[in-house]
């Protein structure tokens, strides 16, 4: 028998299931970051990825790739030809390992730096926007709550 058909309609979309699953709210924040991210960064011609590398390298000058992939979860062929583009683009150089002769070391380059100095402010003031409504104490607080979901206990 086929359902009976309703004459009903929607006036009011019923959300409430969602907004109490953990994902759906993580998902819909950082989709409102990322989307302001993607529009800002664009002049860098940075995917937040490519910053999130770039970051790695400029506070921790002499990282491996092996350490990047760790730290980011990226698998390696993927970092591979992300790592030959931001060296094409002049942004990074490999120098050799002083302790691994297997081993390179990535760097920033003159141009990297500046344009890493400028990409950080530039994210800085981003996530100040986007998290304006909450207090100093809330931010604290929500990032120590998301790091609780995807940061392993040591």
């Amino acid at each position: 028998m086929a359902p009976k058909e309703s004459s009903t309609f929607v006036t009011e979309v019923d959300t409430s299931y969602l907004e109490s699953l953990m994902g759906y709210n993580a998902r819909r924040a950082a989709l409102a970051i990322i989307e302001s991210f993607l529009r800002h960064m664009a002049v860098y011609e940075l995917r937040p990825v490519d910053f999130s590398v770039l970051s790695l390298i400029t506070h921790n000058p002499g990282i491996t790739s092996r350490q990047l992939c760790s730290a980011l979860s990226i698998l390696p062929p993927n970092l591979v030809g992300m790592i030959n583009a931001l060296e094409k683009r002049e942004l990074i150089a490999r120098r050799p390992h002083p302790h691994d002769r297997r081993a390179t070391g990535l760097h920033l380059t003159e141009a990297g730096q500046k344009l890493m100095r400028d990409a950080e402010h530039t994210a800085s003031e981003l996530e100040a926007q986007a998290t304006g409504r909450l207090s100093a104490t809330e931010r604290k607080t929500l990032m120590r709550l998301l790091q609780k979901i995807y940061i392993k206990a040591k």
